[in-house]
């Protein structure tokens, strides 16, 4: 098993720079704002000889007892206590703090190792830069700058040097990625914390809270996943903090990245025009997708009936995708939401045979032939599988560059209910037969 390395300490010394430097990526948002990561953010780490976990932290705010900032400390203190090695982050430039002084004190009662990261040393004397930091009492310091990658290597092979070699695990090689999304404070944290039984995420109740795009391992029923939770995506015009527009641009990274999205939507709110553009950009994304309707259980029968007709007038275009009505508060219809992510993935990855494609595709001619176009009548011949998630079956034939959209849609239906595709968008590619003659010179 991987060992994990958990980055802590005071807000902006530079821990998501450092994050982003171990993982080898730009999974950490970082801007010169304090507070700025509010849950834990797990990666894997790159840079040093064996393989680890390394887990960046909100800012450590032990002595705060309410508020986002309380939330923020006990995330910390969870990821703590999962961690086999922790990397104290000080601020060699500022110096030692009271700050840092509480947090080396909670540091100093636990019984595993912690290596002090003196940050931001680029450019001075380590040894002048380190001294102050013995003060800790937390042993050796040691001088970084994880923005230039100074020191950063020696710093993790140290931390990582009592630890044996793990095994390389394949967690990842097959596993599903599955991106929670939607509007602020629908629920996305709240139901990745009821499937894991544990406050993994932050789940506050102010919109907002999540700004990462967070990762998380899971596994259920035998099956594994990444968790994805993403930040909350606003109308354009409501997004006014600078930090909260990077925040949508990782959100739309995670639905790229993903295998599965689960859109979720508030079912205590009107559907909005944010959640037809969220669930757009799914379905031009290429994603499998399901869709939950959350808070359900506070409902009465007349308003259910109600918020399903909205659903069904207002993502119309999502016929492709299960609805669940669920309450990720309190555990309800969530085994039949995975069972359909299950499905979604499944379908998003089907390799389909040519000679049945082909089958189908005639099957489908004869019962209902493209209309002319001119005085010529477009004629498919044969399809076969383009690529996967999303399926995409390209049609071979003379003249099929002039099928209306109206008959692409009977053939993506036809080839979906054949295939037993729901779930995931379908694309069709028409090919038309080059003419031989064409580049001929007539006499």
């Amino acid at each position: 098993m991987k060992p994990t390395l958990v980055l802590v300490g005071r807000p902006n010394v530079g821990k998501s720079t450092l994050f982003n430097r171990l993982t080898k990526s730009r999974d950490a948002i970082v801007a010169d704002l304090p507070g700025l990561t509010r849950d834990r953010h797990y990666g894997h780490g790159k840079l040093g000889k064996k393989p680890y976990l390394v887990v960046d932290t909100g800012g450590f705010e032990p002595l705060v007892k309410d508020g986002i900032l309380h939330e923020m400390a006990r995330q910390t203190e969870q990821a703590i206590a999962e961690a086999d090695a922790v990397i104290f982050v000080v601020d060699g430039r500022t110096g030692i703090t009271p700050h840092d002084k509480e947090i080396a004190n909670k540091l100093r009662r636990l019984e595993r190792p912690v290596f002090v990261a003196v940050n931001k040393s680029e450019g001075m004397n380590s040894g002048m830069v380190e001294a102050e930091f013995h003060e800790l009492g937390l042993g050796e310091p040691n001088a970084i700058s994880s923005a230039h990658g100074e020191g950063v290597r020696g710093l993790v092979e140290l931390a990582l040097e009592s630890f044996p070699d793990p095994e390389d695990d394949d967690w990842h090689s097959d596993a599903v990625r599955v991106a929670i999304v939607g509007r602020p404070n629908v629920g996305k944290s709240t139901l990745i914390n009821t499937l894991l039984g544990e406050e993994r995420v932050i789940a506050f109740d102010a919109p907002g809270t999540t700004r990462d795009s967070i990762e998380i391992d899971f596994e259920r029923g035998g099956k594994k996943y990444v968790l994805v939770d993403t930040a909350g995506m606003r109308k354009r015009g409501k997004v006014f903090e600078a930090i909260e527009k990077f925040s949508v641009v990782k959100t739309l990274q995670a639905i790229e990245d993903a295998n599965v999205v689960i859109l979720m939507v508030d079912a205590q709110a009107d559907v909005s025009e944010q959640d037809a553009h969220i669930a757009d950009f799914i379905v031009q994304s290429g994603r499998a997708l399901v869709v939950a309707v959350n808070k359900w259980d506070g409902l009465d029968a007349y308003t259910r009936e109600q918020t399903r007709a909205t659903l069904q007038r207002k993502l119309k275009f999502l016929d492709f995708a299960k609805f669940h009505f669920i309450s990720a508060r309190d555990n309800v219809g969530l085994p039949a939401l995975f069972r359909s992510v299950d499905a979604a993935y499944a379908a998003a990855m089907a390799k389909l045979s040519t000679p049945r494609l082909t089958r189908v595709l005639a099957d489908a001619v004869a019962r209902q032939a493209p209309a002319k176009h001119g005085v010529f009548r477009p004629k498919p011949r044969y399809a076969h599988q383009g690529g996967s998630n999303p399926p995409i079956i390209v049609i071979h034939g003379n003249a099929v560059d002039h099928i209306t959209d109206s008959y692409r849609r009977y053939l993506e239906n036809t080839f979906r209910e054949a295939f037993k595709l729901q779930g995931t968008p379908l694309r069709i590619q028409f090919v038309t037969a080059k003419n031989p003659f064409a580049d001929k010179d007539r006499k």
